[in-house]
């Protein structure tokens, strides 16, 4: 196991975030919808870097106590986020956003280590992330963001794919942050941008209420 720093700072980029979006209950068109938010918020993406590895960034919004039987409700009357009785119209003081970040191919069917690049630790300490909020189309750096835990963790030999010979070292990157979120409205997307030495971006984001 290594407990590395990551070099990850917080630079202003302008992008177009993808979103995950939570399961709904099912209910007739004529019927309201509801969203359950427990858990929390899931960002989910793929990416790939210039120099050739294609990786998944895997992470997690919480916040004690916020998420917990937090519904949202759509109807013809339009959306409300609720907790029981009590309706919910801004973000905690703090959000927790937590990473992990991993090898994965580009393509499933190349079955051969020499025709694959893998991620490597030095790549990984070369990106990174950005924090935004998104309101309607206007994006907006996220201010004051903590770097917090960052390990790099080598992958099990059991869990490397036998088919697949002479693999070398792999690892996967745990990381997170706590996201200032006093006075955000819920109908804001946190957004997240990974990108690459020189600008270019290699995988973007975003947790969606």
């Amino acid at each position: 196991m290594f407990r590395r720093p990551l070099t990850f700072a917080f630079a202003a980029l302008l992008v177009l975030p993808s979103s995950f979006a939570p399961a709904a209950s099912a209910a007739p068109a004529s019927q309201k919808s509801t969203w359950n938010y427990d858990g929390g918020l899931l960002i989910i993406t793929d990416g790939s870097l210039t120099s050739g590895p294609c990786f998944r960034l895997s992470g997690r919004v919480t916040a004690p106590n916020f998420f917990d039987n937090l519904r949202r409700e759509d109807s013809k009357l339009g959306t409300i986020f609720h907790r029981g009785h009590d309706i919910v119209t801004e973000f905690p003081d703090k959000l927790h956003v937590s990473f992990v970040l991993y090898d994965q191919p580009c393509d499933y069917s190349l079955r051969q280590a020499g025709t694959r690049v893998f991620l490597t630790r030095t790549m990984v300490s070369t990106l990174r992330l950005s924090f935004y909020w998104k309101h309607g189309l206007k994006l907006r750096p996220a201010p004051g963001i903590v770097p917090g835990r960052a390990e790099t963790l080598r992958i099990s030999p059991d869990r490397v794919d036998p088919a697949v010979p002479d693999l070398p070292e792999m690892f996967e990157w745990y990381f997170d942050f706590d996201v200032p979120s006093e006075g955000v409205p819920v109908t804001d997307s946190l957004v997240v941008v990974l990108h690459q030495p020189g600008g270019k971006i290699a995988a973007r984001a975003a947790a969606r209420m």
